[in-house]
């Protein structure tokens, strides 16, 4: 359950100078190129190793054409600096967890642009027109949300489940002996001991119960099942794939390793 500061945080609000400031804005629209913008932002927010970071530099990225967007609409600097602080909490949002999380981030995002498309002070204000509101969500889904994945496999850490499973009603591992005294000190009456299992060591060690065989059976079954479904699902869509290029060449990838055969008994040439 997302804690009370996470909700604040990505609760939709006015967004005018929150991450740029009149200054910021003043100083990125007189730079005369990308290399100075993408330095300036990098001040703005201390990422220093942008240049060498690969993370850092996708994020300078992220912001620098976010900039460019606004400049080539012809964006106020109201208008600059709210449409930046709305990419970046976008961002912030879709990275918070690893786990999906598009639907929300994306209702978020209509939450986000309306709250800056209605006058409705002091919850939104009408700072973006109908026009722009549609370039900015036609911006936004083609280049962001088209690449979510990407984003959350650069920006998020990788989770991995590690499942152990434990057999109710079997003898418990005994522990590895340690090499030292312990192994010095057998005495005969032990190797008797040993001797006297002999016939019960011959025996099998475990002794399957009905029940761990049939656990053991239900939980091959059910990774059989999950093995073919994700087999299932591959194989559609390497087969929705291969149509959609069929339809597009005009050209059928099932019969495209055939020759075609030269008709027989047809007549015979005269010589």
């Amino acid at each position: 359950m997302p804690s009370v500061s996470k909700e604040r945080r990505f609760k939709p609000r006015v967004l005018c100078w929150v991450d740029l400031t009149l200054e910021n804005v003043d100083e990125i629209l007189k730079s005369k190129s990308a290399d100075e913008t993408q330095s300036i932002l990098a001040d703005i927010f201390k990422i220093k190793d942008h240049k060498e970071e690969l993370r850092s530099g996708i994020l300078i990225d992220l912001y620098y054409y976010s900039i460019q967007f606004a400049k080539d609409n012809n964006f106020t600097k109201e208008q600059i600096s709210a449409f930046f602080s709305i990419i970046k909490c976008i961002h912030e949002m879709a990275i918070d967890t690893p786990f999906g999380n598009v639907k929300p981030v994306f209702e978020y995002t209509k939450d986000l642009i309306l709250c800056h498309s209605i006058k409705r002070p002091p919850f939104s204000i009408a700072l973006f027109s109908t026009d722009q509101v549609k370039n900015i969500t036609t911006y936004i889904v083609n280049t962001y949300f088209r690449h979510y994945k990407l984003y959350k496999y650069a920006f998020t850490p990788k989770v991995r489940l590690d499942l152990a499973i434990d057999y109710i009603g079997l003898p418990a591992t005994p522990p590895p002996s340690e090499v030292g005294e312990e192994d010095e000190k057998m005495t005969e009456e032990k190797k008797e001991e040993e001797g006297e299992e002999a016939e019960v060591a011959a025996e099998p060690e475990i002794e399957e119960t009905p029940a761990v065989k049939e656990l053991k059976t239900m939980i091959s079954t059910v990774l059989q099942e999950q093995v073919e479904q994700l087999k299932n699902s591959v194989d559609l869509q390497i087969k929705a794939k291969d149509e959609e290029i069929s339809k597009k060449t005009g050209i059928s990838l099932a019969d495209s390793g055939t020759a075609p055969k030269s008709p027989k008994g047809k007549g015979k040439r005269g010589k």
